[in-house]
């Protein structure tokens, strides 16, 4: 191989990496924002939850029975 083929070879290579670490990292900042957007919906819902824990009492709390 001549060097300008290696050359040539070697600057294939790296381009096609840089497609490939691009395509890397826009798949890992959709997912940032997948995860933020979960984040904030585990938030409302916690609150959520917590609003109607607050109106109906706790889980573990039950009436007690009509006859006492």
């Amino acid at each position: 191989m001549s060097l300008e083929s290696q050359i040539i070879d070697l600057e294939t290579r790296q381009a096609f990496q840089d497609d490939a670490l691009q395509e890397l990292n826009d798949v890992v900042v959709e997912q940032g924002r997948v995860i933020n957007r979960l984040q904030l919906q585990m938030a409302e819902l916690i609150k959520r939850y917590e609003e109607m824990v607050g109106q109906y009492g706790s889980e573990g709390e039950e009436a007690p029975p009509p006859h006492y």
